[in-house]
């Protein structure tokens, strides 16, 4: 033991680094490359200043400023286009990067041990947090000088350097503040499913109060973190004062998450978790209590998330109609269908960023199940009077329950918000049946994460890579004019964008039965595979 609180941080870092060191490359690469080649698509689609302003118009309605966040539309160039559709969603994108990996370091290690036995060594009490906070700190710099440079290499008029470096400091410092949230919420939770929980729910929050508050006063999204990444207005005004906050925030709460740990025990949180009964029930003695009981705060946290999302959304529903009337360019846009309203037409776009997002947590459901087989837990359970196909089944239970509580809702709290709104309102019926439409396509990720676990649980990641790919080729698949083909890759692409299109059950029956099918031999495989640490 040693008395210098930060003593062989250094090497701490050098380790870390190297555990996640393919971790971060695809960070780094994946982000970098969506960013640089939206500016060379939007050359293709938009080649005219006058093509640019009729886009321009497109984005001024609520609902995109929603989305997207307000821009300089007075001057859209190449590079104000570039920061205003796609600077949000991609700093969205990094905070994420920034809570699981900081999550994994901290609160994670703790749980399996790993810090006691750092802390048995010659090292400092902080030491630990000090390397984590400095490997993600020096990733979100790389991230930043990355796409920075990157951009303004593409050689395109309007995005200079300035505006690049801008655009690169925004991911990065945003980064950094989701790195610090997530290092404060390690010390206040006693578990890594309380710290992501919080963490993400935060993040969730911060871009539903920026997206209220860029539609109703945008003075106001100052108090979101998420706001700041607008107010930067990367290639127009370029507010470096907002990604200073940033960074002078981070460090605060990096000296708030460093302090916090010191005085706290090991293993211990400021939030302790709530006593539990003497005897455990019937059901939270079978796996599939168990499963529920371990996940609980995270699937409270996301099920009010999805359905303030949901209202956030349809609190602008109201305006969408005398816009999108006016303007010819969303005419083109939007699929015409006789007997539907311009709003209806809008809403599959919502539909799709609800569904993927809504996606996300029943993942998280059925993947915690390798998770705990990774920290030698299973093995205790199947030691037990507990068959595999039962363990795997309670998981794959919740997983599916949770799925269409949170599409639920979303579909609930659009169809409630817009009512108040609309001084037609949409039927309950027409916005449920849209949700419900995409159930199976989410039963079907849901599946291929069962067939990974049960068969290469090495490669469980993939399935986020490709709820990635779901949300770029569908949701941004209009200003790439992707082939079709590259959508129906991904299940979401076979669904019917009802209202527009009559639901056939034809797709959705085959997009169950593949559910079912790559369920089975996922179940299969888990009987068959050896399980980690037998």
């Amino acid at each position: 033991m040693t008395n210098n609180l930060s003593a062989h941080t250094g090497q701490l870092s050098k380790f870390i680094l190297r555990l996640d060191r393919i971790r971060i490359l695809f960070w780094i690469i994946g982000v970098s490359f969506f960013t640089l080649i939206v500016p060379t698509a939007f050359i293709d689609l938009y080649g005219s200043q006058q093509e640019r302003d009729v886009m321009a118009e497109t984005m001024a309605n609520p609902a995109m400023i929603a989305m997207v966040g307000p821009g300089d539309l007075a001057n859209y160039t190449v590079g104000v286009m570039t920061a205003h559709q796609m600077l949000l969603m991609t700093a969205a994108v990094v905070g994420l990067m920034s809570i699981l990996l900081v999550t994994r370091h901290t609160r994670a290690d703790e749980e399996d041990g790993r810090i006691e036995m750092i802390r048995s060594l010659p090292a400092g009490r902080l030491s630990y947090l000090n390397a984590t906070l400095l490997v993600i700190s020096g990733t979100n710099i790389a991230l930043a000088l990355i796409t920075g440079f990157g951009l303004y290499a593409l050689g395109i008029e309007t995005i200079n350097l300035e505006g690049s470096l801008i655009y690169g400091a925004t991911l990065g410092g945003t980064g950094l503040f989701f790195a610090g949230v997530t290092a404060v919420f390690a010390q206040l939770t006693e578990t890594s499913r309380g710290t992501i929980g919080f963490s993400i729910a935060f993040l969730l929050m911060a871009y539903i109060v920026r997206g209220i508050t860029d539609v109703s006063n945008q003075a106001l999204s100052w108090i979101s973190p998420l706001g700041w990444v607008s107010k930067t207005e990367a290639y127009s005004t370029n507010n470096w004062w907002a990604v200073l906050l940033m960074v002078a925030v981070s460090g605060i709460l990096f000296i708030l998450a460093g302090y916090l740990n010191a005085i706290r025990d090991l293993g211990s949180g400021f939030l302790p978790a709530k006593p539990g009964n003497r005897y455990a029930s019937r059901f939270l003695q079978s796996p599939m209590g168990l499963a529920l009981r371990l996940q609980r705060t995270g699937m409270i946290a996301w099920a009010i998330g999805m359905f303030v999302l949901g209202v956030s959304y349809g609190s602008v529903l109201g305006d969408l109609e005398s816009f999108l009337g006016s303007n010819e360019m969303i005419e083109q846009m939007l699929k015409p269908a006789k007997g539907v309203s311009l709003t209806e037409q809008f809403i599959p776009m919502l539909m799709i960023v609800i569904t993927l997002l809504a996606t996300i947590p029943p993942i998280m459901a059925i993947n915690k199940l390798y998770g705990e087989e990774k920290k030698d837990r299973i093995e205790h359970i199947l030691g037990r009077a507990v068959s595999r196909t039962r363990l795997i089944a309670g998981y794959l239970i919740v997983s599916v329950v949770n799925a269409f509580i949170m599409i639920s809702l979303a579909a609930i709290g659009l169809w409630s918000a817009g009512t108040a709104t609309m001084e037609e309102s949409l039927g309950f019926g027409t916005l449920y049946s849209g949700a419900l439409a995409y159930y199976p396509a989410m039963l079907v990720m849901i599946s291929i994460a069962v067939f990974l676990i049960g068969n290469l649980p090495r490669l469980t990641s993939f399935i986020w890579f490709y709820v990635f790919y779901s949300f770029i080729v569908l949701y941004l698949g209009g200003i790439f004019q992707f082939l079709d083909w590259v959508g129906k890759l991904s299940p979401f692409g076979h669904v019917p964008q009802y209202p527009i299109e009559q639901i056939e059950f034809l797709p959705l029956f085959i997009l169950t039965i593949i559910a079912v099918i790559l369920t089975v031999l996922g179940f299969i495989g888990y009987n068959k595979r050896d399980i980690a640490g037998k």
